[in-house]
């Protein structure tokens, strides 16, 4: 079985996902949008620029996401993208590269659990949470 993070834009998934390729040296596998899709004909002319489906893969994790038309987007809450980062001087770069013009909930710090942890939500809504464990 395999668990994914599935974001949901308000028209800023591919925004979103080259900027996420460049912080988390990952590689976008595939990016259809709904002009793209056979849906096309029917898709709304705001949207089919818009992205219908976005994969990128993360090491052997893969994030994906797309863009929902306007009447159907919620702001993202009740759960947060987790990223394990094994290097603390890495998890304070990508903490603060997804931090650019988003806000901090909880600055980057050491923690009882872990030599790094923090939180924020992106500039595109997403919230996130970077935690770099203590080697045990």
């Amino acid at each position: 079985m395999e668990v994914s993070s599935y974001l949901i834009f308000d028209g800023q998934c591919e925004e979103a996902f080259k900027f996420y390729e460049k912080v988390l040296n990952g590689k976008i596998v595939g990016m259809m949008t709904w002009g793209e899709s056979p849906m096309a004909k029917t898709a709304a002319a705001d949207l089919r620029n818009k992205i219908l489906h976005a994969r990128m893969l993360i090491g052997d994790e893969a994030l994906m996401g797309s863009d929902a038309p306007p009447d159907h987007y919620a702001k993202p809450q009740g759960f947060s993208v987790s990223l394990g980062v094994k290097d603390p001087a890495e998890a304070d770069r990508i903490f603060s590269e997804l931090s650019q013009n988003g806000n901090v909930t909880m600055p980057i710090q050491k923690t009882f659990w872990s030599v790094r942890f923090g939180m924020l939500t992106d500039r595109f809504g997403i919230p996130w949470m970077i935690n770099c464990e203590q080697v045990a």
